[in-house]
């Protein structure tokens, strides 16, 4: 997380005098979606908490909610773009892919909150560039088999947009700021890019072909 980032997230966190602040427009609004672990259909358990369109609204969101690591089993979290919802189905989504973050089973809790909010405050921070119109939004998918974490993009065609950014991800994984008790644990060393439609029709546990893939100790 940028220096940047930690001092708006401390300006929303802080007490100030009662005088009004000036708020800290986002350049795109983005929406937390839920799946909770209830036993109902898909688009039952999929639940809209809120939308925010300025950095302070996305601080005080972000601190009063579970990290991902606290969700139970087969609950997700969502994060889109302009009301894009999480869905493969939708017209933003039905062409598109994802940048794949798989997580062992046996991975620490406190690693999949940092990939989380590292990614996140790199798509509120429009560190993507003219690439951000490609990037629909995250998911995290919490899972006792193996969490997951995914960029969804727009467009599964797009090979240099899709690569561009899975080199954005990989440099903002690999720069981030891990704790000391953590370091010796295995983070992540590689991303794989896949398009829905294969994922959806896969037979079998077997991950899917990626159609690009970008080993951490490539990057310069």
């Amino acid at each position: 997380m940028s220096e940047i980032e930690k001092s708006d997230q401390e300006s929303a966190m802080s007490d100030q005098e009662s005088t009004p602040r000036s708020l800290h427009p986002l350049k795109n609004t983005w929406t937390y979606w839920y799946l909770n672990d209830q036993h109902e259909d898909w688009e039952s358990r999929l639940k809209r908490v809120c939308s925010v369109s300025t950095v302070e609204e996305f601080w005080a969101l972000q601190n009063n909610i579970k990290p991902p690591s606290m969700l139970k089993m087969t609950c997700d979290y969502n994060f889109f773009k302009n009301d894009i919802q999480p869905m493969w189905e939708v017209p933003e989504n039905k062409n598109g892919g994802r940048w794949l973050i798989a997580l062992e089973k046996n991975a620490s809790p406190e690693m999949m909150d940092i990939i989380w909010i590292e990614l996140v405050t790199s798509m509120i921070g429009e560190q993507y560039g003219e690439d951000m119109e490609k990037i629909s939004g995250l998911v995290c998918n919490v899972r006792n088999k193996g969490s997951k974490i995914s960029m969804w993009t727009s467009d599964h065609n797009d090979d240099d947009a899709n690569m561009r950014i899975g080199k954005i991800i990989a440099r903002t994984l690999k720069a981030a700021e891990i704790p000391e008790a953590l370091q010796k644990k295995r983070f992540v060393d590689m991303i794989r890019y896949e398009d829905h439609l294969s994922y959806q029709n896969k037979t079998g546990s077997a991950p899917c072909k990626p159609k690009l893939l970008i080993d951490f100790k490539d990057l310069s």
